[in-house]
């Protein structure tokens, strides 16, 4: 499933197949094993005296939630964090002038049974299947995803690259992702739930066609947003922790190209998600628009 290359690559190359759908997975990057490093120190000083990945074993759920929500905001805030990512993102060969990126995230998942009943905030929880675009409506967006401990196939997440160029029935065109962003600066994120984040299927798809992410830390694979992907039930005895952001070339933004727009008909775009790496700009004040911009299948941007 995956393309496995050599660093650095073209970038204008590199964006161009994975718009048509190729999967990447880059093995074992030294900017990687740094920010895995990094979050492993972060955890488990956190969770400290308990293992992270088994606290769930030793904490009540609220308290494992509030432990990892703490942890979550330091990581995404830290200064080492997004110097690591932005190294990153130049050995593979991505010029930092040019490439905007989401938020820097970590996630946990934890055993499905641990999850029942609970909060289903949207950075600890199952995800459930979506495509990205659904959402977002920039359809030159890019996923990263990493683990942080191993991972096996029962606490990972699944690609369905055999759904790339299939109409899915799904709830975007009711999707108000205005109304979410409102939510969130009211009650803030952990507000958010796995299902109030992505608009929904509404239609049933093989669980076969299913590929679940088998990957060691220290490595990332990098597909388009467009890919249909999902949570995949931990039903493993461990907590899952793994790495996340999203990415666009920002040429690419500016002229509307990318991944075919195959099933997406949610009114908005989210440019105001995405920040310069090279000085963290916002994406729209670069482009001239809102941060939240109506979808009419190509920006006007000025």
């Amino acid at each position: 499933m995956y393309t496995q290359v050599t660093t650095p690559i073209d970038a204008g190359a590199l964006h161009e197949r994975l718009y048509a759908g190729e999967i990447f997975l880059f093995r074992d990057l030294p900017a990687m094993r740094s920010l895995v490093a990094f979050a492993q120190g972060l955890l488990e000083r956190a969770f400290h005296p308990h293992v992270p990945r088994i606290a769930h074993s030793h904490l009540a759920a609220e308290r494992q939630a509030e432990i990892f929500a703490a942890a979550g905001k330091e990581f995404t805030r830290s200064p080492v964090v997004k110097a690591l990512w932005r190294e990153l993102f130049g050995s593979i060969g991505l010029n930092a002038e040019r490439l905007a990126r989401d938020r820097l995230r970590v996630r946990l998942q934890p055993p499905l049974s641990r999850e029942r009943g609970q909060s289903r905030s949207v950075m600890r929880s199952t995800v459930p299947f979506h495509r990205d675009t659904w959402g977002t409506n920039l359809y030159a967006q890019i996923n990263w995803w990493a683990p942080v401990y191993p991972i096996t196939e029962e606490r990972t997440m699944a690609l369905y690259p055999a759904l790339w160029d299939r109409s899915l029935r799904n709830s975007s065109a009711s999707y108000d992702l205005q109304a979410l962003v409102k939510l969130v600066s009211e009650k803030g994120r952990e507000a958010i739930t796995g299902e109030m984040a992505v608009p929904e299927l509404l239609e049933s798809v093989d669980p076969a066609q299913a590929v679940p992410v088998i990957i060691e830390p220290g490595s990332v694979i990098v597909f388009s947003s467009a890919h249909a992907h999902a949570g995949v039930p931990n039903s493993s005895s461990l907590s899952r922790f793994s790495l996340e952001t999203r990415t666009v070339w920002i040429s690419d933004i500016r002229s509307g190209h990318g991944a075919p727009n195959i099933d997406g008909a949610a009114r908005w775009m989210a440019p105001g998600f995405f920040y310069r790496v090279s000085d963290g700009a916002p994406l729209n004040e670069i482009l001239g628009l809102e941060r939240l911009a109506p979808y009419e299948g190509r920006p006007a941007v000025r």
